[in-house]
């Protein structure tokens, strides 16, 4: 079997109301996807997304006539593209759904199958104001999340911490809070700096008081000792690793001791045959693996077989913040939404490959390359 082309197109997807992100400045109106579609001689088709494959055209000769199932050499030359051009990782995805529809076992099971479900934390987007924020963590409660997070990034940390007592008070010990700082980057309009480590640990310390389960993103990206040193000094874990774009950067972060949770994204970085060393890595550390999956559903989907394959998460992270951020919005490129079940649970299906399908017809009507 060969491959035999490589499709990719852009769509774009109309958004009013406006999704106003905690870690943007800018509101957004509409909303980007790049679709990967790899077809062999037999008629079998991969499909990935996530991120935007700059870089990638021209390069396509580099996999056409290659046996897909070649995922460590395919790996090999994305890694050099992603150093030379753009990340371009959901191909890696679209090769792993694929080698799942050749093998007729879903990617879960090929990369160990540890179990066919993950548990969630509802992933919050937008700086609401208290109330309506605690009725929004009321509501994931009802839904059967276990957990959620909590976006940082008003003028005044002293306003997010007032934003998190009020969901604390709302819904008491029901749901495992878990804040992401927004420090480690930035969009590229938004000059604010980061904090500093003793602005990190003044948070810290607030949020220890209202149990919060880690604190995300605290520092700039590239702060590893300060990392460690705010690790060393407070009892709230420290997360990070969303954005970091090579696969040693993870492994400096976990052997350094700078964080108790990494968050890489297979869509943005390694895909599943690079993340899944980490995964490994993480755990012979005492580590906790949970990919980050705020890129689109199918890229969450990708990052849930990962886990549920090779990982051992507590849980993972469900972006989720209706209205402006709804199931039907972030995946408008499949057939149906992905949700979770009663009990807040991704369950993975048993079908090939990521065992998802794409809406042509949305795709077609939201086209833009």
């Amino acid at each position: 079997m060969k491959i035999t082309r490589i499709d990719i197109t852009q769509h774009r997807l109309p958004l009013d109301p406006p999704f106003r992100a905690s870690w943007d400045t800018r509101s957004r109106t509409s909303f980007d996807a790049t679709v990967v579609r790899v077809t062999t001689d037999e008629g079998l088709t991969g499909i990935g997304s996530g991120d935007l494959m700059l870089g990638f055209d021209g390069h396509e000769h580099l996999f056409v006539g290659e046996d897909p199932l070649r995922l460590e050499r395919h790996f090999r030359v994305l890694d050099n593209i992603s150093f030379h051009y753009g990340r371009c990782w959901p191909l890696d995805l679209a090769l792993w759904d694929l080698a799942g529809k050749i093998a007729g076992l879903p990617v879960w099971k090929l990369l160990g199958g540890r179990g066919d479900r993950v548990p969630t934390y509802a992933s919050s987007g937008m700086l609401r104001d208290p109330r309506q924020l605690a009725e929004l963590a009321e509501e994931f409660t009802g839904r059967g999340f276990k957990a959620m997070k909590i976006r940082f990034h008003r003028d005044d940390w002293r306003d997010d911490i007032g934003a998190l007592e009020a969901v604390r008070d709302r819904v008491g010990d029901r749901l495992m809070l878990m804040v992401d700082c927004n420090q480690g980057w930035r969009m590229p309009w938004d000059t604010a700096p980061p904090w500093k480590l003793k602005d990190a640990i003044e948070v810290a310390r607030e949020l220890e008081r209202l149990s919060i389960f880690w604190m995300e993103e605290p520092l700039h990206r590239g702060d590893r000792e300060g990392m460690r040193r705010l690790r060393d000094s407070v009892d709230v874990r420290i997360a990070a690793g969303e954005m970091t774009r090579e696969l040693y950067e993870f492994r400096d972060l976990i052997t350094e001791g700078a964080v108790d949770v990494v968050q890489p994204d297979a869509a943005l970085v390694g895909g599943i045959t690079g993340l899944r060393r980490i995964a490994v890595l993480a755990e012979e550390h005492g580590i906790v693996f949970t990919p980050h999956t705020w890129t689109n559903g199918l890229g969450l989907v990708a990052n849930a077989h990962l886990t549920a394959g090779v990982g051992c998460a507590p849980f993972i992270e469900f972006p989720f913040d209706p209205p402006q951020w709804s199931l039907e919005r972030r995946d408008f490129l499949l057939a149906a939404p992905v949700d979770v079940n009663a009990e807040g649970e991704l369950v993975l299906p048993d079908r090939p490959g990521f065992g998802v399908a794409l809406d042509e017809a949305r795709l077609e009507a939201t086209r833009i390359g």
